[in-house]
């Protein structure tokens, strides 16, 4: 691919809308992840006797079941990532190959 094409496609207004919309999504989703990850690790730091709890007459605490949720989340929006990329992100990456292919751009 020559230089000229990829600044015609750099240029193609679709091409725009999927980099900022992708990686808007991308940015939002490590927000949430990192925010809940943090909320633990600080949990941990300052009030650890909060995740120390028994849960019944075991030595389980809360702890282990809200680590495994923290696991489960991020395994989660990865999904969620997946999906949107899968769909609405595949369905403007075609629009420009066809465009770039068809002469548009």
């Amino acid at each position: 691919m020559t230089k000229e094409e990829v600044e015609r496609i750099k240029n193609n207004p679709k091409y725009q809308e999927l980099t900022s919309k992708r990686s808007g999504f991308a940015w939002k989703l490590s927000a949430i992840m990192l925010l809940v990850y943090y909320a633990f690790i600080l949990t941990i730091a300052f009030s650890p006797e909060t995740l120390g709890t028994k849960i019944g007459d075991g030595v389980m605490t809360i702890g282990i079941p809200i680590g495994v949720a923290i696991i489960f989340i991020s395994f989660i929006l990865a999904g969620v990532y997946v999906n949107r990329a899968n769909g609405e992100f595949d369905t403007l990456t075609q629009e420009i190959k066809d465009d770039f292919h068809n002469g548009k751009v």
